[in-house]
């Protein structure tokens, strides 16, 4: 009788045991789940355009070099500031360095890409123009890319660039092939001859680590790569924005630890975005909250990527000193919402 007790109560144990490993492993389970669930990247907030800072000691001069000889149109002007609609869903913005998160002195650590059908005119026309050559213009037949790159008032680096047919671009040329072509607006000053224009922008940025950045623009941004030029890996950003990461022992720059030059994304959803990366911390921030322009002309967070470059997010809002701006971000609105409800 005793003994049949004892086994009772073992098996009342090993009953209570079970249930009670059950129970912790539920509640773990449902921890990863809710924890998969909550997991969202930059993407998810609503990319619209990709977006650079330059920073000069003389921006006027800057502006007529982008304006003037580029044909590149000014869509805002903040006086310290000039927004240059590059390609359709690509931005340039030239920053008075004097008032800006960098130095005219710290190194450009950077390069952009102004993707283009028209690249034999356009070095044609430059040469004509007297500018700085960086690295000339050598076509070879087979390449899967060819370009020159020249040097803007102030030192940074602008490559002129041709994606071909070849295996290396087989995801990259449809998505440029959608891509329309910037001209210089009809009424604008500007030496540039007509038919000259670009498509697409890419910015390059220069790292150590390539593997680890790409878990980051991947993971942590959500975005896909696009082209793998083995040391160089190419990201879509919006239909006509992609940033290239350049492993920095073969690239045209070096790492350094300050690079004066702040990439920036626009999005939709800034106040959302920036209330995640409070809470669940991908990056580091620099800003502590979120900051706002004079006139709530825009919303906008800065914060670090893993290698030290600034990371802006923007959201810009209606005001009488960009209305082109507006009007431009949300014809790609519209264009991305169609582009979403046809699939």
């Amino acid at each position: 009788m005793g003994k049949t007790h004892k086994l009772s109560n073992l098996s009342i144990i090993k009953k209570t045991s079970w249930i009670f490993i059950l129970i912790v492993s539920l509640l773990v389970g449902c921890a990863e789940k809710k924890e998969t669930e909550t997991k969202k990247t930059l993407k998810d907030f609503g990319i619209r355009a990709s977006n650079l800072f330059f920073y000069y000691k003389d921006l006027d001069r800057a502006a007529r070099f982008y304006t003037e000889t580029l044909g590149i149109q000014i869509v805002a002007d903040y006086s310290m500031a000039k927004i240059l609609r590059v390609a359709p869903t690509s931005y340039l913005i030239l920053v008075d360095a004097a008032e800006g998160m960098h130095t005219a002195e710290e190194p450009k650590t950077v390069a952009i890409a102004l993707v283009t059908d028209q690249l034999d005119e356009w070095h044609t026309y430059l040469v004509n123009q007297g500018i700085e050559m960086k690295f000339n213009y050598n076509p070879v037949e087979g390449k899967p890319h060819d370009g020159f790159v020249v040097l803007d008032p102030e030192g940074y680096f602008l490559e002129f660039e041709r994606f071909n047919q070849h295996p290396e671009n087989e995801k990259f040329i449809p998505i440029l092939a959608k891509c329309e072509t910037i001209f210089p607006p009809t009424g604008e000053k500007s030496s540039a001859p007509s038919g000259l224009g670009f498509k697409s922008m890419i910015t390059w940025l220069y790292y150590k680590d390539i593997a680890g950045m790409q878990r980051f623009y991947e993971d942590i941004l959500g975005l896909e790569m696009i082209a793998d030029q083995g040391w160089t890996k190419i990201y879509q950003v919006s239909s006509s924005g992609f940033v290239g990461l350049v492993d920095e022992t073969k690239g045209m720059h070096s790492y350094t630890e300050q690079k004066g030059v702040t990439v920036s994304f626009i999005i939709e959803k800034i106040e959302d975005w920036f209330a995640y990366v409070q809470k669940h911390q991908p990056f580091e921030l620099r800003s502590k909250k979120l900051e706002e322009g004079t006139d709530t002309k825009y919303k906008a967070f800065v914060g670090y990527d893993p290698e030290g470059y600034f990371m802006e997010f923007d959201k810009f809002y209606h005001h009488s000193s960009q209305v082109e701006l507006i009007k431009y971000l949300e014809e790609a609105e519209l264009h991305l919402d169609k582009q979403n409800g046809d699939k």
